[in-house]
């Protein structure tokens, strides 16, 4: 079985197959009966159903797990830590507080609103843990996880005594748990946004990679090491928001699938950002539809089965290394 995954991982004519594959499979699949000979032969029902709710929801799945994955990548870069990642990282929560005030102070109802004023939260809330990291001066490698956890539940708590305050917690519940079943055409297309940040990530990637080996190294190399964490992070902190607004929550996803890669094609950021983006994709393609069939006609949410396949992915690993 190891075998077998490894030979899928290290190969990308797998995992293109198998993206191929799955990303078929999730287009025919749904409460709603569709046929691809029907599509052939343009039956208008068929067409859309494709156009306005399977194409969209694909999409919106490929492009989140891609984007997700590229961030806890650049996370794990940065920091020389393969246990970090936007979920435990506190940027999630980051996020969540952001959406909260653009609904209570901006109305919240305009998505780009959100997006902005979640992304300048996220984005200082990253910097935050750097700057906090960087005096703590922790040598620990599951100290760091652990403090943006803790950060992070600090901000959690913060959103929830505001939901509270203002009787917003139906709403933050929605936030709390990604969900792709009301994907349709019209309310997916912000993710669009996070192409041109994975475009930037590969530009940045080597830079990336000597910032992640310390300060003192990457000044010696002529790298402003601030500016290209605050890039980073920035980049992370935007991919996130685009998620969180759009879609909601999705854990896990930015820390198993890097760690996955890295075991299997090793660490050069820019050797693996593709086979990261696609293998992301395919593990939501996967987790979704394993939400979709488990209850069929109705869905378990993203957020759920991701948390229940990515939490064991994860102690697997953490098995494997340690044996």
């Amino acid at each position: 079985m190891n075998i077998n995954i490894k030979r899928i991982i290290s190969n990308r004519f797998f995992l293109l197959l198998l993206f191929l594959i799955l990303g078929t499979y999730s287009i025919c699949s749904g409460a709603q009966e569709f046929e691809l000979s029907g599509l052939l032969r343009g039956n208008v029902r068929e067409i859309e159903l494709l156009l306005l709710s399977r194409l969209p929801r694909l999409i919106s799945i490929i492009v989140t797990g891609a984007s997700l994955s590229i961030a806890g990548l650049i996370m794990q870069t940065i920091t020389s830590n393969r246990f970090v990642s936007p979920s435990t990282a506190g940027t999630n929560e980051w996020c969540r507080l952001g959406v909260m005030i653009a609904i209570l102070f901006a109305g919240g109802e305009n998505k780009q609103v959100k997006i902005i004023i979640a992304f300048i939260i996220a984005f200082a809330g990253s910097l935050l843990l750097i700057r906090l990291l960087q005096k703590l001066r922790v040598q620990n490698p599951i100290m760091i996880p652990l403090i943006g956890m803790m950060l992070g539940n600090v901000v959690s708590s913060i959103t929830t005594f505001l939901a509270n305050r203002y009787d917003m917690i139906q709403n933050m519940s929605s936030w709390l748990q990604g969900n792709f079943s009301l994907v349709v055409k019209g309310n997916y297309e912000m993710l669009f946004l996070g192409i041109p940040v994975l475009i930037i990530a590969y530009l940045y990637a080597n830079q990336f990679t000597i910032a992640g080996m310390g300060e003192g190294f990457a000044i010696s190399l002529g790298l402003n090491h601030k500016v290209v964490t605050m890039i980073g992070m920035g980049l992370v902190a935007f991919i996130t928001t685009l998620v969180v607004v759009t879609i909601g929550s999705v854990p896990f996803v930015g820390l198993v699938v890097p760690n996955l890669i890295a075991l299997y094609k090793g660490d050069n950021l820019k050797n693996t950002l593709f086979d990261t983006a696609v293998l992301g994709a395919i593990f939501l393609l996967i987790c979704d539809i394993i939400g979709r069939s488990i209850l069929a006609p109705y869905e378990v949410s993203i957020s759920v089965v991701v948390s229940i396949v990515g939490s064991i992915l994860f102690l697997i690993l953490l098995l494997r290394k340690k044996g």
